[in-house]
């Protein structure tokens, strides 16, 4: 927990996980926003094995991801629409006009056409929908190339 009482996670990926003989990808950040504890916790486990990974951090509210982007300068976002205080949207739009190579993967059940085609149009990299293709962030995420 952070100062304020609200809950930061952050997990360092394993160190065999980041001198691999062989991978040639860099190492990437990652940060999860979602204010749902056990969405987190499912994408945490979903991504513990990814070798390109070198830092997995999370938050559930806007504010708190404006602190981790500042600080931590992700190379990659895993977004909800849905957060407490303003909307994945909102903070879609901040990302993108300041951290230009940030890879943006919106997250979400809000996979409707609509949603789909905002998101992309305002500059998010993914959209996935977290009902049919949750279990494709790993894969998503070792294929990138940051």
């Amino acid at each position: 927990m952070n100062e304020d009482g609200r809950c930061i996670a952050t997990f360092l990926c394993p160190e065999e996980n980041l001198n691999k003989p062989g991978l040639k990808k860099q190492k990437m950040t990652v940060l999860i926003v979602d204010d749902s504890p056990l969405i987190i916790l499912k994408i945490t486990e979903l991504l513990e094995d990814v070798q390109n990974i070198s830092l997995l951090t999370s938050c559930g509210t806007y504010e708190d991801a404006l602190q981790l982007l500042s600080e931590i300068q992700p190379e990659v976002v895993l977004l909800d629409i849905n957060l407490p205080d303003k909307s994945g949207i909102q903070l879609l739009t901040y990302i993108k006009d300041n951290f230009l190579k940030t890879v943006v993967i919106m997250c979400t059940n809000h996979a409707n056409n609509y949603y789909s085609q905002l998101c992309y149009t305002l500059g998010a990299n993914y959209f996935i929908d977290k009902s049919k293709d949750f279990e494709k962030i790993p894969l998503l995420i070792s294929s990138l190339d940051t």
